[in-house]
């Protein structure tokens, strides 16, 4: 990367290819060629022994002691080659070459004991390399394994949470880009960001990703609508250490019911998410998103809106507000009628149907058992089977 570091350099300063750079840039240069000339014989010799036909058959061993003394007896490999491949993949990752960095790495993490500190360093490389490549499902893969060695790992409590929190930052690229059919990663987000643990780490030490949760959890709101009350727990337990426009967005509609508020956040987070480098190229779909959340909780609170009012509320010219509210109607089949000569939207009675009230109120109850069950323990001191033998005074 330090041909990266010289071309930006020169960029900057606005001079030619062949001007004269700073001296450190040239020695870092140097010590990097040194280092790869270094390398030069050990790598022959390590993509010699791990070529893609020896890394097929390899790979069928699952037992690791008969895998080292098949590589032993076979293709000459002595423990210390293993040493070679973590120092070279981090040589191959600094210059850019994360193709190779990656295949090394994979070596590594099949080659080395479980008992090695580096496996899990050589974990977070993996997931890097991956980003930098684009491969956004195999990164996916990455996370997933990270976050099951981090609840196996036995470490202090502090440096989990420190884990964690890397985590959720790296992550972001990987959701952001990610997309498998219908599946996008904005929803895998969602479910990583409010699982209990994740989202301590985030009220600990990262309030500010309060804003890609709700960004997200905004986009998939027809698909995540139970995220809402949560998320909007967690904005109002932060607002006193991180507030934006997206969050103040949610906080003027949900529960100050200030739409004339709610339509100025707006506005505000156009000029944040342009500015966002992971939310930028979600503007369009973020504002559809929002002004849906607007129409459906004023149309609880009212039952004739005038168009032109909404469309304010919408920051809309009534007459693609009153476009937009047909084909809303018309796609969610509301239950509305449009008056144009007189500007108004009548909405009909809002019936919830006999089933989803049952499952509803099903869900609360598995709630408050929830509830009792966890009192009962912390008062008792009673766990799992205890709760099924009869209490005596």
């Amino acid at each position: 990367m330090v041909d990266y570091i010289i071309e930006t350099y020169l960029t900057l300063h606005g001079l030619d290819d062949d001007a004269d750079v700073p001296e450190e840039y040239q020695q870092k240069r140097a010590a990097v060629l040194e280092q790869l000339e270094d390398f030069r014989e050990k790598e022959e010799v390590l993509v010699r022994i791990f070529n893609a036909e020896n890394m097929n058959k390899l790979r069928s061993e699952k037992d690791h002691t008969k895998l080292i003394e098949t590589l032993a007896a076979q293709f000459g490999y002595k423990p210390e080659m293993l040493d070679d491949m973590y120092e070279l993949s981090r040589l191959k990752y600094s210059i850019g070459n994360y193709n190779q960095a990656k295949g090394f790495l994979s070596v590594f993490r099949m080659l080395a004991p479980a008992s090695d500190p580096r496996v899990s360093s050589a974990m977070w490389g993996l997931l890097a390399c991956e980003i930098l490549n684009d491969n956004f499902k195999d990164a996916l893969a990455c996370l997933d394994e990270l976050k099951e060695m981090m609840k196996s790992d036995r470490v202090i409590p502090l440096q989990l949470l420190q884990q964690r929190t890397w985590l959720l930052h790296w992550s972001l690229f990987v959701f952001f880009n990610y997309k498998e059919g219908d599946k996008d990663g904005t929803e895998l987000l969602i479910d990583m960001f409010l699982d209990k643990d994740y989202l301590n780490a985030i009220q600990t030490l990262a309030p500010h990703l309060l804003r890609y949760l709700a960004v997200c959890v905004i986009m998939n709101r027809s698909r995540k609508k139970r995220n809402f009350s949560d998320l909007i727990r967690v904005i109002q337990q932060e607002s006193y250490t991180y507030r934006d426009p997206i969050t103040e967005f949610l906080e003027c509609l949900y529960i100050q019911f200030d739409f004339d508020g709610a339509q100025d956040k707006l506005r505000a987070c156009t000029d944040v998410i342009v500015n966002d480098f992971f939310l930028c190229h979600r503007l369009d779909q973020f504002l559809e998103s929002a002004r849906h959340l607007i129409f459906e909780t004023f149309c609880r609170i009212h039952q004739v809106i005038s168009i032109d009012m909404l469309a304010q509320k919408l920051n809309m010219n009534p007459e693609d507000a009153e476009k937009w509210l047909v084909d809303l109607i018309r796609n969610a089949r509301l239950d509305a009628k449009i008056d144009s000569k007189h500007g108004l939207v009548t909405m009909g009675s809002q019936h919830i149907s006999p089933y989803q009230q049952v499952i509803e109120k099903t869900r609360v109850l598995y709630q408050r058992t929830n509830n009792l069950l966890y009192c009962f323990e912390k008062k008792f001191g009673l766990r799992g089977d205890a709760l099924d033998r009869p209490i005596h005074n």
